[in-house]
């Protein structure tokens, strides 16, 4: 499969990896430092690789890995030494390569003579680039570019496609090299207890542009290392915590640098931020990703949410065409930047096979507004609201039935097209794969905030007439919703209906987020609470995509049994809205001590398998870490645990922390809200609030539901 029907291909980039990050620039390497284009390895802009090769030998053997440390997200430092051929255990030398992303990769090779007698050797560097697109590489299909090779003087080697449309080359400064074809020599000679070093850079272009296009080039006298300055700008405005309990404030500060290193700058947008899925193989904006993660994290940082949300408006479908799957007001599913874009369908850049991300985008409008966004999103984001509206009625729901459901236009495109979108990601309890046109459980509850989302701004526009029609459709869709999806036989909701209208019978994790939209009644509630909290369900770690005792249940397949921290934290504040407050602490706490598992930082995935047999949550293959919504997991559960609920439209800020009694203090500062910085405390069971605005109100319990805070959205009708 190629192309954006490749699913989870990924390889293995070997055990110790490091990936560095830097905008939309990224570099993947072995542990001692090397990048082999043998492997998905390399550096990469744009979603081209410009550095496929990076090979450091000493006497001609690739060096010994001994440590490496990610002091910050855009820079690593790698330990070697080199291999003894003369049957002696221990080298005298010590190799450093400091690596560091900013306009490219800059990379400071250190070599110490521990010895008391002088050390000569050869070293050599080999580099040199493929041009692959980030598919092939990802899939293991890249093979080698037609280049031209340019030697200039003092150790520069410029290398250019060949094959590319447009002008795509990557420029390598080793002053003092001897420079012979892709390999970079040095003769070393270096005196007892002193140490040699030298400096390579690697710059890539398309077109004349590089990652930094403003920025100093490598060897000016005041270099601006923007990926720092981009960091410490980000680590001054988002919030500190400090816990009693150090293994949640570790992952939780974890989760604040990772969600820092994904952000994208648009350089014609300056201002504007928005975060990418993840690392490696997603570092672009994605339309569900984004928008959920931008959801999770409004607490660190609002205009990561603004930024989503105006950047997908930019690039929101205005014409049919089969090939990408856009449509009038739909949101786009991914956008890619290779210079490779005929890899990408329909030889262009965007590709919109998503039926969750249009919803998505107005619930998170909606709740940017509750946030005290209103003028903001009024001002730049109301048409492509609208639009986005007219795509759920129109084309959303083709067959006119109320649902929104999913069909690709093109066999090259997703066969899924939910968050579970691979192949066979829906099916029935007896593991028959769904036929599309398919109706998601969860797609409708989207819709139904969405509905919600526009009569929100409506009532505070003062259009009454407008949110009455916008709080009846949603009315409607609730009532319609839980009459054809319910199956009483089971006590939960159907994942899907699928082309004939059947109830897709399989118990799945989908429902949890129903109840984090609020579309299921209250009266259902309880049998959904107790399914997700099942034996078969629950692994003590989280809850599984699909329960255990499904025909199609694998605890290490993608989607048919493994457990996704987004997805758990999205079901956890749904328990946690309908007064299910123990079963929701239960998967916070079964989270969190996963996180602590994995060293602080929760992956993209997991196995589902059970924790009694289980003492460690088992990795699954080639999983993103760092991956946003991931990342963005532990932010959301700090939020469902204080049930922080701001909706400035009403003035009002609801706080009623249930903070688990081990948990034991819990201290918050810098909390943006309605212009201002607010500290929340929660100490010895006391809950304390400073910085708060005159105009905001503080409501000591839980929110009720938008629902029932207007009157507008209990009105029937169509």
């Amino acid at each position: 499969m190629t192309g954006w029907n490749a699913e989870n291909l990924a390889g293995s980039p070997g055990a110790g990896a490091v990936t560095l990050l830097a905008g939309t620039s990224f570099c993947v390497s072995a542990a001692n430092g090397d990048m082999d284009q043998s492997a998905p390895h390399g550096m990469f802009f744009r979603d081209t690789r410009f550095v496929s090769n990076w090979l450091l030998k000493v006497n001609g053997h690739a060096v010994e890995p001994l440590s490496s440390i990610v002091p910050e997200p855009f820079r690593a430092d790698f330990i070697a030494r080199p291999a003894r051929t003369d049957g002696v255990a221990d080298s005298h030398l010590l190799i450093e390569r400091r690596r560091s992303m900013f306009g490219g990769v800059r990379e400071e090779i250190t070599i110490r003579n521990f010895s008391t007698k002088p050390s000569s050797f050869s070293l050599s560097l080999t580099v040199n680039a493929d041009f692959a697109d980030i598919f092939e590489v990802k899939e293991g299909r890249a093979h080698h570019e037609s280049i031209h090779l340019t030697r200039g003087s003092n150790g520069e080697v410029r290398i250019e496609s060949e094959k590319q449309d447009h002008p795509v080359m990557v420029t390598i400064d080793a002053p003092g090299a001897d420079v012979d074809g892709d390999v970079l020599n040095y003769d070393v000679t270096i005196d007892p207890q002193k140490h040699w070093s030298t400096v390579v850079t690697a710059t890539p272009s398309i077109e004349g542009v590089g990652p930094e296009a403003d920025a100093p080039v490598w060897g000016s006298e005041q270099p601006v290392d923007v990926p720092e300055e981009r960091q410490q700008e980000w680590d001054e405005k988002v919030p500190t915590t400090e816990f009693s309990n150090k293994a949640f404030e570790k992952v939780l500060n974890q989760s604040r640098a990772d969600l820092g290193s994904l952000r994208i700058f648009d350089p014609d947008h300056p201002g504007r931020t928005v975060v990418a899925a993840g690392s490696p193989w997603f570092m672009a904006l994605f339309g569900r990703d984004s928008l959920l993660t931008s959801f999770m994290t409004l607490p660190l940082d609002p205009s990561l949410a603004l930024g989503t949300l105006q950047t997908l408006a930019d690039h929101q479908g205005k014409t049919v065409n089969p090939l990408s799957e856009e449509e009038p007001g739909k949101i786009l599913h991914e956008v890619r930047f290779g210079a490779a874009t005929g890899l990408a369908l329909g030889g262009g850049s965007a590709y919109y096979g998503s039926v969750d991300a249009t919803p998505l985008f107005v619930t998170l409008a909606g709740e940017l507004t509750r946030w005290g966004f209103r003028s903001e999103v009024t001002a730049s984001l109301l048409p492509a609201l609208d639009r986005a509206l007219e795509w759920i009625r129109n084309y959303g729901d083709a067959d006119g039935d109320g649902f929104v459901e999913y069909e690709r236009a093109t066999e090259h495109g997703l066969f899924n097209q939910g968050w579970k979108d691979s192949g066979d990601g829906i099916n029935f309890a007896d593991g028959t794969i769904a036929k599309p046109p398919t109706a998601l459980c969860e797609v409708q509850g989207y819709v139904y905030t969405a509905y919600l989302s526009r009569a929100l701004m409506a009532e505070v526009d003062g259009d009454m007439e407008l949110a009455e029609l916008w709080g009846a459709r949603a009315a409607e869709l609730k009532r319609r919703f839980n009459e054809q999806f319910w199956l009483p036989e089971r006590g939960y909701f159907a994942v899907a209906l699928d082309r004939d209208k059947r109830r897709v019978d399989s118990c799945a994790s989908n429902m949890g987020h129903c109840l984090w939209s609020g579309i299921v009644d209250d009266d259902k509630a309880p049998l959904v609470a107790e399914r997700l909290m099942s034996s078969e369900m629950f692994t003590g770690w989280g809850v599984r995509t699909l329960a255990s005792d499904m025909a199609a249940y694998n605890p290490a397949s993608y989607h048919n049994g493994s457990v996704w921290p987004h997805d758990n934290a999205l079901i956890a504040a749904g328990l946690m809205r309908y007064g299910f407050i123990d079963e929701s602490r239960r998967i916070i706490t079964g989270l969190l001590d996963a996180a602590e598992a994995f060293g602080g930082r929760l992956p993209e995935l997991f196995c589902g398998l059970d924790r009694k047999t289980y003492g460690s949550p088992v990795p699954y293959p080639s999983s993103c870490s760092p991956q946003a919504w991931a990342a963005a997991t532990p932010v959301h559960l700090l939020r469902v645990l204080l049930r922080f609920d701001p909706c400035l439209t009403h003035g009002g800020l609801w706080l009623a922390p249930v903070i688990p009694a081990d948990f034991g203090d819990i201290r918050v500062r810098n909390i943006p809200l309605a212009g201002s910085r607010i500290a929340v405390d929660f100490v010895n069971g006391i809950t304390r609030v400073a910085h708060l605005p005159e105009d905001v109100e503080l409501h000591r319990g839980p929110r009720k539901p938008l629902s029932d805070l207007l009157d507008v959205y209990k009105a029937g009708g169509q």
